[in-house]
């Protein structure tokens, strides 16, 4: 390493301690952006011949790739990729302006629209696509919804829905947030609904049942549904336009009670008990108490205090669409500053995405995530030269987005100096160790470089990494957004039935955290590292992949992992990564392609399986590139020449599959074990995955093809 790029942890790490107590400060190691994605490769005698072989179409992809990336920037520098997920954001936002009051939105036809395109043929609607089935909480609430806009009832599409939800049970199934809308619109009574009592916002920090221990975008969500929860407000639909189809035995016949989860225990039975409890005060004291008012005035103020830049809250869906509906309860005015620009949001580029008459908003948007992969992929593909101009400007723009004030982590770190980076375009608040650790990749490639460190590049990665250690969980693994959110109790309380209400360490986001340590050149025997490293091993699963929490599934665990462990100088020949190696050889498809479906989160023999994608097959090439096995070389080149002959003309590749993770819909945030027979009757899903939420990131499908193809062309040159 060149000996010139040695720097201090004193500089990078002068406030901070690892979790363990011992002083960083006190360490000292190298690192250099020569590094990144380039750690030397053993010499072995290895036949590349079939990787050689592709070389001149391998740069050619390369080339033609990249410069579809560069097409697709920004001015001011950053790239964005759509976000896809589920129909239940186009229903919840047309059944939201129609509770405001606002049933002559222009937008609101344009969602219907959109529902329309997005049916299945069989009625329903699904949570991922290529489903085996559709979903029971989507169907009803894009069926409300489009009643809602004036669809009769023996209108094809919708008297299709209804046939496909009675098929399936009927209303009975439905999750806790379908009870709530249908309760908005006057078709659910509240008190057969998840009593979420406002004064939650006043349980001490070291109480279990504090906001804070649940995870960010349960806690976020929270906070307006108390509101909405307490008043029990509604807006019926027009009495033409009813959802008396949905219940065909009566109204008076129907059993609105939530339905018993197989396998439940005590402690779900009291939490049952004393949600009915708690309506019974609800209906009888706590609405006239004056504690409700002052409970409710500080709930206000704390969603106030967190409303994005944008107007939107937490970057994602949930708080914003129930913020508006609860701040208007409140009386709230369209006006109001508040009002205005949450509202105005939906016409932002940023979340709304139109298409000839139809409309979609996007349950997030992902521009910091994308920026810094982009530049990943760029600096993989040595593009610098040919691309300074661009990449700097990109470069600017990702320093420049380094939240530097406290959000709600710093609840249980209130001595740690901010550094991390958001995922959206505006969400202070709620930065995450995943976007911060893939930040600090990305800048590592400009760190060296006089004009970089005069804008102070190497100051903000030193705010990065002490944040980042000061965020591990006493596992040794990284959750999302919070340091320890991981009390199980609380997924047992009815409200959490939704999908996760938790924010526990995963492999994934750890795996990039370790990997960017790895190539700043932090000390592989700095404890937080160590227990980085302890945490990785036994989280692996017995037959040698890792769980993927945030992307589908354990090819995106495995093909994170892999490259950190070659980051941080692991043994990339021990049993244990060999292991891994083999399922993702054993896992590789005839075409020379991987792919998982996202029903691999409920089905053991979906694990590994699924229609091959471009995102899924680079996964799996970044891992085995990183182990590097002579015996993988074949199997290497195979998934390149996969990746190669599905480039379309302009350079980019297709990919209609969801391969993201909102979550799985386990309720407790991580991996947990498919063999268990009442699995489905436990978790109220199947492989559709009505408790879970996926997404389609638009732009996986051309930068991590970019990232595998740059590394297979990188250890051509390394062979010869």
């Amino acid at each position: 390493m060149n000996m010139a790029s040695r720097f201090s942890l004193k500089k990078i790490l002068r406030s901070g301690s690892d979790t363990q107590g011992t002083n960083v400060n006190t360490l000292i190691t190298s690192g250099s952006s020569d590094i990144v994605r380039q750690k030397p490769t053993p010499q072995v005698p290895a036949d590349l011949s079939a990787l050689k072989a592709m070389g001149n179409s391998l740069t050619h992809t390369l080339s033609s790739a990249c410069e579809w990336l560069m097409k697709q920037q920004k001015p001011d520098g950053h790239w964005v990729g759509s976000v896809g997920s589920n129909a239940s954001m186009e229903a919840e936002w047309c059944l939201a302006l129609w509770f405001l009051g606002l049933e002559d939105h222009p937008l609101r036809p344009r969602l219907g629209k959109a529902l329309l395109e997005m049916q299945r043929p069989d009625g329903s609607w699904g949570t991922y696509y290529g489903a085996g089935s559709g979903d029971i909480n989507a169907t009803v609430e894009a069926y409300a919804a489009l009643r809602s806009l004036g669809y009769a009832e023996d209108d094809p599409t919708v008297s299709k829905a209804a046939a496909w939800i009675i098929s399936k049970g009927g209303l009975k199934n439905v999750r806790v947030f379908t009870r709530y809308w249908l309760a908005l619109i006057g078709e659910w009574p509240w008190e057969k609904t998840p009593n979420l009592p406002p004064e939650i916002i006043w349980f001490p920090n070291n109480f279990v049942f504090s906001i804070y221990n649940f995870a960010q975008w349960a806690r976020a969500t929270m906070m307006p549904l108390a509101i909405l929860s307490a008043r029990r407000p509604s807006r019926p639909l027009r009495p033409q336009d009813r959802l008396d189809a949905l219940f065909p035995g009566g109204r008076e016949n129907f059993d609105y009670e939530l339905p018993t989860k197989e396998g439940r225990d005590v402690i779900a039975d009291f939490f049952r008990m004393a949600d009915k409890g708690l309506h019974w005060l609800q209906t009888s004291f706590l609405k006239r108490a004056p504690s409700r008012e002052a409970a409710i005035k500080d709930v206000l103020e704390w969603i106030i205090w967190h409303q994005d830049a944008d107007g939107g809250w937490g970057g994602i869906q949930p708080p914003w669409v129930y913020g508006l509906m609860a701040l208007h309860g409140e009386g709230y005015q369209f006006h109001h500053p508040v009002m205005a620009k949450a509202l105005d949001a939906l016409n932002d580029p940023g979340w709304r995405h139109d298409k000839g008459d139809a409309s979609w908003i996007q349950a997030t948007n992902s521009p910091v995530w994308d920026t810094m992969l982009s530049l990943m992929a760029l600096h993989d593909a040595n593009a610098e030269e040919r691309f300074t101009p661009e990449m700097d400007k990109a470069l600017d723009w990702l320093l420049s987005r380094q939240v530097r004030v406290k959000g709600d982590w710093s609840v249980k770190l209130p001595n740690t100096e901010p550094g991390g980076w958001a995922f959206e375009y505006a969400n202070d608040r709620y930065p995450d160790t995943d976007d911060t650790a893939v930040a600090l990749i990305a800048l590592a490639s400009c760190r060296n470089r006089p004009e970089w460190k005069a804008k102070g590049v190497e100051e903000a990665i030193g705010r990065g990494v002490r944040w980042l250690v000061a965020m591990q969980s006493s596992c040794g693994g990284w959750g999302a957004f919070d340091k320890d959110n991981n009390k199980g109790i609380l997924a047992k309380i009815p409200f959490c039935d939704f999908g996760e209400a938790l924010d526990p360490p995963s492999v994934d986001v750890t795996a990039h955290v370790l990997e960017a340590f790895g190539l700043l050149g932090l000390p592989r025997d700095l404890p937080c590292i160590q227990r980085g490293l302890a945490y990785i091993r036994k989280e692996q699963d017995p037959t040698g992949p890792w769980f993927g929490r945030w992307g589908v599934n354990y090819l995106y665990g495995t093909g994170a992992v892999l490259p950190a462990l070659a980051a941080l100088g692991e043994d990339m020949t021990q049993p244990y990564i060999s292991k891994a190696c083999d399922w993702l050889i054993n896992s590789q498809q005839e075409n020379g392609g991987w792919g998982e479906s996202c029903a691999s989160y409920m089905e053991v023999e979906s694990i590994g399986r699924g229609t091959t994608t471009p995102s899924q097959t680079a996964w799996a090439l970044m891992g085995l590139i990183a182990a590097n096995r002579p015996q993988d070389y074949d199997a290497i080149a195979k998934g390149c020449r996969y990746l190669i002959d599905l480039q379309e003309e302009d350079g980019s590749w297709n990919e209609k599959e969801f391969t993201g993770t909102g979550f799985p819909g386990y309720g407790v945030g991580q991996t947990i074990k498919l063999d268990d027979p009442a699995i489905s009757k436990r978790l109220m899903q199947g492989a559709e995955l009505s408790r879970a939420f996926m997404l389609r990131y638009d732009l996986y499908r051309q930068l991590f093809p970019i990232i595998a193809l740059s590394r297979a062309s990188r250890l051509i040159k390394v062979g010869n």
